[in-house]
């Protein structure tokens, strides 16, 4: 009756929005504040004031044909300017509106340039553990993810495993930093490895490998730590960005790609995106959003809400004897667990914790919990966990 594709990719569905759709049955039985429900990367903090504002301003003093019509589909030159302009300010790159394209958010910009790369057949490599829906995103045009195994160490990625994945048929790989699931940012360190292995890679195939850069969560970066831009430190990059987090518009799905002038085949690459922007059925990235995003672009969410949830959480968990990798970006804990991590989840939801297994991001032995939620829903849920510890033999 359907697609035998669609077939395999319903009976495996993300795990993550199942527990979400499992979260909200809870929420039913239980109450919604006595589920913790830490499922989904939906951020609960509002957008800034100013996107109000903007969208405000735009509705009762633009020209309604302007702002609900077509536009290019690359997207409204000022807003393409805009973008182009607030990256060089903040990273001294060079980029120009011919270097931008408004996309349905970072998930639509990666499928725009998988589609505009991809040959049936081709690889795509990640790093473990990885968003999962790359796998997804790479088999909607025939190509195949190889996934690097996980540095369990401290979750950089490794560059001699990298190279060992490289084949004459890779045609990029997938960096994200901030990670989800593990909030660990690359040092600039790791990304000089990563370009040098790819630099190598290239000169031995003959061929050209781009680094695909997933940037939802670049602002949210805790510490000081610094998050590398990768264009400066490897020419076929290409960055596909999202204000999903950073403005806490997740439903709205505005994002844009980056292509950069210095690019192997550059004018090609960019002008198959545009048409990839149409023929994927996007045409164009929504108008009024754009318009929005325009006026907002250097404003943001509260980093410090994130903060806080963040390190009332790790005390929490680690003083319940759980053990967890400290996030140096994004906001998701990576916890290691004393079972399976399927049966642990399984095991979590006695106690109303809704948490994702380390198996759906291809690295089991570990729960993702997103920590984007209220910060009473953390507070309610400690005595929780802490039950789920002991449950388990672990001590405070």
């Amino acid at each position: 009756m359907i697609s035998e594709k669609m077939i395999k990719l319903a009976q495996n569905n993300s795990a993550i929005r199942a527990m979400f759709e499992e979260g909200n049955q809870m929420a039913a039985l239980y109450g919604r504040e006595n589920v913790y429900d830490f499922s989904l990367g939906n951020p609960n903090f509002p957008a800034p004031a100013a996107v109000k504002k903007a969208v405000t301003d735009i509705i009762s003093s633009e020209d309604s044909v302007f702002v609900h019509g077509y536009m290019s589909n690359a997207g409204f030159e000022s807003t393409r300017e805009a973008v182009a302009l607030s990256l060089n300010k903040r990273f001294g790159t060079a980029f120009g509106i011919g270097n931008i394209i408004m996309s349905v958010g970072a998930a639509g910009g990666l499928n725009v340039v998988l589609k505009t790369l991809l040959n049936p057949g081709d690889e795509v490599v990640t790093f473990s553990p990885y968003f999962v829906e790359y796998g997804n995103y790479v088999r909607n045009y025939d190509g195949v993810l190889v996934a690097v195994e996980p540095n369990l160490k401290d979750f950089q990625p490794d560059p001699d495993m990298l190279s060992s994945c490289i084949t004459a048929k890779t045609k990029a790989v997938i960096i994200n930093s901030p990670n989800n699931p593990t909030g660990v940012v690359y040092s600039a360190d790791s990304i000089r490895k990563i370009a040098a292995v790819l630099e190598a890679k290239q000169k031995e195939y003959g061929t050209s490998i781009f680094i695909i850069s997933d940037e939802p969560y670049r602002e949210l970066a805790y510490d000081g730590v610094d998050v590398p831009y990768l264009t400066k430190f490897y020419k076929n990059t290409i960055v596909c960005y999202s204000w999903s987090k950073s403005l806490s518009l997740p439903g709205e799905r505005i994002g844009y790609i980056v292509v950069p002038s210095e690019a192997d085949e550059f004018r090609l690459v960019f002008d198959a995106a545009c048409i990839a922007t149409r023929v994927s059925g996007f045409v164009n990235a929504p108008s009024l959003q754009q318009l929005v995003v325009a006026r907002c672009v250097n404003e943001m969410t509260d980093v410090n809400a994130y903060d806080n949830n963040r390190q009332l959480l790790y005390k929490g968990l680690t003083d319940s004897g759980f053990t967890c990798i400290y996030p140096q970006g994004a906001f998701y804990m990576w916890m290691k667990t004393p079972a399976d991590d399927k049966e642990f989840s399984n095991a979590a939801k006695k106690f109303n914790i809704l948490v994702v297994p380390g198996a759906s991001f291809g690295c089991p032995g570990y729960v993702r919990i997103a920590y984007c939620v209220a910060k009473k829903t953390i507070e309610r849920s400690l005595p929780s966990f802490k039950k789920l510890a002991e449950e388990y033999g672990l001590k405070s």
